[in-house]
């Protein structure tokens, strides 16, 4: 199976994950998934596949010989897709030899250079998009084909060595729950490598800090012909809230290492209120001063108001990877050379988001992130470049190598692509 060919399946899964469920995954349709790629992994002669309990996909494929001792690599990808947009019956569109123009997704939907100017460097690729109506899925499934590509090379051609090489599949990445049952001791990498980045070159290997807080609001509706000196408005306390954030730290306003104060959900009546953020920084000492600010905020309307109106739960998600990752600079070396050697130039960033790497990493496996070659996550302008992930499947044969110590191929025949 080619590259392409392997992604077009994929992608044909809905495998939308839930962030309202209580279950693990959140969703049984991941599964249906997860079981299809441990099939094919069997068929590709792989060791050790087995799909547990919570619906982790794992499978080995051992080091050529006399490459037993070399660290042991583990390649990791997400199979499920983003609440923010359906992924049921996604539809595909390739385009030959791209122009390098505007791109029409369906009758009345179109992909303009102007509004995505990076389109720009993929003049002459192929690209696949979506038709206008769901998200692609490049986030992740084009890590998973990658993968999975790669790995068929490498048994295709024994010649070139390696050590132990561990593949891992994940449901829950898009709702912060990927790796919530994931056992690091069982899986066995020393190190790891999250295939889930998105435009050429991108290697992160720092990420957010991240919370969640929730603002409840207990108001008291009384009748409005006679609310004066009595009712206290839940929804005006909500807005009040709201006003304490500052508008220059809003997701939209922010860059780089800018943290944000991010309001994800707003609902109520005059009785009671709600309000959901999520809270992200790269820094830990700024990232914690924000919290402290959101703590605040509950402090002093408690005291306007009362004890009791209002109140906020605060739930830390993931930090920033860095400070595991950069004990380890042959982690990031390595695949800055296993980039290189495919042609790709390296793209070092922060990632602005986070990544079961980066649970990981905290977790005892080292785990930065590798580009995929998709573009626009999580919405119907998502698309990726073919030539971009033949990239990314270069880039893993190459760090597979490269962690046995030896001479690496820069380029792959295309046989296999």
């Amino acid at each position: 199976m080619t590259l392409k060919e392997r992604f077009l399946k994929y992608v044909s899964f809905d495998t939308q994950s839930d962030e309202r469920s209580t279950t693990y995954p959140s969703t049984e349709k991941q599964k249906v998934l997860l079981a299809e790629l441990a099939e094919e992994m069997r068929a590709l002669g792989l060791a050790d596949v087995t799909m547990d309990e919570w619906g982790y996909v794992t499978a080995t494929l051992p080091a050529t010989q006399g490459f037993e001792d070399k660290p042991v690599v583990g390649f990791i990808a997400h199979v499920d897709t983003s609440p923010d947009m359906s992924g049921a019956n996604v539809r595909p569109q390739i385009v030959e030899n791209y122009d390098g123009g505007d791109i029409r997704l369906n009758d009345t939907l179109v992909m303009s250079v102007a509004e995505f100017p990076e389109l720009a460097r993929y003049k002459g690729d192929t690209l696949i998009t979506t038709d206008g109506t769901t998200l692609l899925g490049a986030d992740d499934k084009a890590g998973i084909a990658e993968i999975l590509t790669a790995v068929e090379y490498l048994i295709a051609h024994p010649e070139i060595p390696h050590g132990t090489i561990r593949i891992g599949f994940t449901p829950d990445e898009e709702i912060g729950r990927g790796v919530d049952h994931f056992d690091v001791g069982r899986f066995g990498a020393a190190v790891g490598y999250t295939v889930d980045g998105s435009g050429e070159g991108e290697l992160e290997y720092e990420n957010f800090n991240a919370a969640s807080a929730k603002f409840t609001v207990q108001g008291r509706n009384i009748h409005p012909g006679y609310a004066k000196n009595k009712m206290l408005n839940a929804l005006q306390v909500a807005c009040e809230i709201n006003s304490f954030f500052p508008a220059a730290a809003r997701p939209e306003h922010t860059e780089g290492y800018e943290g944000f104060y991010h309001l994800v959900g707003l609902g109520g009546s005059v009785e009671a209120a709600e309000l959901s953020y999520i809270i992200r920084d790269h820094s830990r000492k700024k990232f914690e001063r924000a919290k402290t600010f959101a703590t605040d905020v509950t402090d002093f309307l408690s005291k306007k108001y009362g004890e009791g109106v209002v109140s906020l739960a605060l739930k830390d998600q993931y930090y920033n990877m860095r400070e595991m990752v950069e004990p380890h600079p042959e982690i990031i070396s390595k695949a800055v050379e296993a980039m290189e050697l495919a042609g790709v130039k390296p793209v070092i960033k922060p990632i602005r988001g986070g990544t079961d790497g980066a649970r990981l990493s905290f977790m005892g496996l080292p785990c930065p992130n590798i580009f995929t070659g998709g573009m626009n996550f999580h919405g119907k302008f998502e698309y990726v470049s073919l030539q971009t992930m033949e990239k990314a499947v270069q880039t893993i044969v190459n760090l597979a190598r490269l962690w046995a110590h030896t001479r690496v191929v820069s380029n792959l025949p295309d046989d296999n692509l």
